[in-house]
């Protein structure tokens, strides 16, 4: 008797497609068609083929996905009842009765990390520039405490809403809004690129934890998780400018964590690697950057989901991580050990 095959799904595996004798010819034929071969799929191997989707930055619909799954089983998809590889799981009350503050919550890192802190009973104020999307997000989760703030966190006047929606209390911070550079090395490296990447991944990160310091140290309790990067553990992960501001929000870390430690209040960080936001790079990305980072960006181990950083970040963010300050965490697959 022959083992019945189990069906593939958009929960199954990249690596689980490319073997199933049905799947991996759709998938090598999809592809083709965008000039890619298998090659270009190593490092999300281990991802769900709906992270595809996000991956793409807009040029896959979902409906190419849904195509693929009714290709592999007969013209129909099946019910998702078992789910392969890493499955998110909520741990029920674990920031009850606690307020977070959650930056770029509108999508990928942030909205994973905003999603899983008002879904584990937290208060969240959910920040973000675009308002459109925070709506959505918000909209998504309609029996959760989430407090909607369209801002920008390198303009204090925002900073300032931002805390007044927080109120009193603040128990926690997430700092993840972010953006890439154009990967130019520093003699290429433009005023505006500069500019925008150091005011919003390090000046913004700095001027609202200034802000939220305050009401942790008055509780005498407090959490702040930033977001770094691999690129603030090395100098072969980025360009000139992202490499600086992750650096720097490193240093940030360290220093508020060695400062405020003594008064109840963690400042944390974690690094991530590769990860399945879609985040759009500039145009007119470096051309001499750009050769000079692709053999080290290859040796990425494997892309993380925005919701597997997420867990990273909300450990820390929670009293699970009661007894640690001052760690710069790498959640990167085992990038930063190579």
């Amino acid at each position: 008797m022959t083992e019945s095959r189990k069906p593939l799904t958009a929960s199954s595996s990249i690596g689980e497609w490319l073997d199933d004798p049905q799947g991996g010819p759709l998938v090598r034929g999809l592809l083709a068609q965008s000039g890619a071969d298998e090659a270009s799929l190593a490092p999300v191997k281990g991802l769900p083929l709906q992270q595809l989707v996000t991956l793409s930055q807009g040029q896959l619909p979902q409906s190419v996905v849904d195509d693929l799954v009714k290709g592999a089983n007969g013209g129909v998809i099946p019910d998702e009842t078992e789910t392969s590889g890493w499955v998110e799981a909520v741990t029920a009350g674990r920031f009850a009765g606690k307020t977070v503050i959650v930056t770029g919550a509108a999508s990928g890192i942030g909205r994973a990390t905003a999603s899983r802190i008002a879904r584990e009973g937290g208060r969240v104020i959910a920040v973000d520039v675009s308002a459109e999307r925070l709506q959505e997000f918000a909209s998504s989760l309609p029996d959760a405490a989430i407090v909607t703030v369209v801002g920008d966190i390198t303009k204090q006047d925002d900073v300032d809403a931002i805390i007044a929606a927080a109120g009193d209390r603040i128990d926690g911070l997430a700092n993840i809004a972010g953006v890439n550079d154009d990967f130019s090395p520093l003699h290429e490296t433009s005023d505006a690129t500069w500019d925008r990447v150091i005011g919003i991944n390090l000046t913004g990160t700095f001027k609202l934890t200034r802000a939220a310091l305050p009401a942790m140290i008055a509780a005498g309790k407090g959490s702040v998780v930033n977001v770094a990067s691999e690129a603030g553990l090395r100098g072969n992960a980025s360009g000139n400018a992202y490499t600086v501001s992750k650096h720097g929000v490193v240093g940030l870390t360290r220093s508020a964590a060695f400062m405020y430690g003594t008064q109840g209040v963690r400042v944390n960080a974690v690094a991530p690697g590769g990860v399945a936001t879609g985040i759009p790079f500039p145009p007119n990305v470096s051309q001499a950057g750009s050769a000079r980072l692709q053999p080290f960006q290859a040796m990425i181990p494997a892309v993380a989901t925005a919701e597997q950083l997420a867990a990273s970040i909300t450990f820390l963010l929670s009293d699970d991580g009661v007894n640690v300050n001052g760690v710069v965490l790498p959640s990167d697959g085992g990038w930063s050990v190579q």
